[in-house]
């Protein structure tokens, strides 16, 4: 309630990425001990691709980019959270104005371009993290830079992070599907996706993420091939495409809310119960919450939602689908 009848209409009349780097940068100050007694509960730890969750509900790549706010997610009661997109050297991004929000549709217009610190400096500030008790994952992808016909560069740049970040994550995840970066959707195919899944495999998880536009045939061929090059999991769905002053964008929000968990069904109806997939898309309460779990995923993620719901949106999603979730353990 003090966030939306208070706090969130302050943050809406900054910019969009200026409120976003501003929640950032109160969250990082804000006393955690505090947080954590607001937000904490007794939720049944689940097991997942050797990792141990103490809920189904994870940030999504794309919001802590930089790795700024790790603790203070743990804090708010994510049961993991997933940094990034990060490049192997750093890059500025998109020209802004890159972010806004579509307040009617409860959704957000953005084309960051994988604007971040680099591998190197995120390496070296997770090192120096007091790690919180939950996974950690680590979105990594390609330089905007590297030519997406030159397969053995990109392969490359997704080889780069996962050796310079692997020691410092619970898990990494190869994201070929953002609309931002020109061309990277390109490379959701199976020859391609056999090229960087071999590349960035570690000992670590390796999640794949894909894009919601991918269905029948084409995802379940995509998905094949990432799952034989040694993929752990995968991750349904990155932003829809669309268009923002002319140029092409990512739309997050509400609006994946009917499309999201029917791609989620296809994957689980082909991949079977013994792949760990990870629900995104359009989550922004409890129902949205259950229809994703039910569509076929042991663990969600937000985003969004948190734009418009506020920053207790994962501790309340967490206790209601601790009664709801059908038990899994892969």
């Amino acid at each position: 309630m003090i966030y939306t009848s208070l706090l969130r209409p302050l943050l809406f009349q900054l910019d969009a990425e200026r409120a976003h780097e501003y929640a950032l940068r109160l969250l990082h100050r804000t006393p955690l001990p505090l947080l954590h007694r607001l937000t904490q509960s007794q939720h049944t730890t689940l097991e997942l691709a050797g990792l141990s969750f103490p809920n189904r509900v994870g940030l999504a790549g794309g919001l802590d980019k930089n790795a700024f706010a790790v603790r203070a997610w743990w804090a708010l009661g994510f049961g993991f959270v997933e940094l990034g997109t990060i490049t192997p050297k750093p890059q500025a991004g998109n020209s802004k104005p890159r972010m806004r929000r579509l307040v009617r549709d409860r959704a957000i217009l953005n084309r960051m371009g994988f604007n971040n610190d680099g591998a190197e400096v995120i390496a070296a500030r997770l090192k120096n993290l007091k790690r919180p008790p939950f996974p950690i994952g680590v979105s990594i992808g390609k330089q905007a830079t590297t030519p997406v016909d030159d397969l053995a560069a990109v392969a490359n740049d997704y080889a780069e992070c996962a050796a310079k970040l692997d020691a410092h994550a619970d898990f990494l995840t190869v994201n070929v599907s953002s609309p931002n970066t020109s061309g990277l959707r390109s490379l959701q195919t199976v020859d391609a996706l056999k090229a960087i899944v071999t590349a960035a495999r570690t000992a670590k998880p390796l999640f794949v993420k894909f894009a919601p536009e991918l269905d029948g045939d084409v995802l379940r061929s995509v998905a094949d091939a990432a799952l034989s090059a040694g993929a752990t999991g995968l991750i349904a769905n990155n932003t829809l495409a669309s268009t923002m002053d002319g140029q092409p964008c990512g739309l997050s929000g509400r609006p994946l809310q009917a499309i999201a968990p029917r791609r989620m069904e296809t994957l689980r109806r082909h991949v079977g119960d013994s792949v760990p997939l990870i629900g995104v898309g359009g989550i922004d309460d409890g129902p949205s919450a259950r229809r994703m779990i039910d569509a076929g995923a042991d663990l969600i993620q937000i985003y969004t939602g948190l734009v418009y719901e506020g920053p207790f949106l994962a501790a309340r999603l967490a206790r209601q689908l601790q009664s709801k979730a059908r038990p899994r353990a892969v």
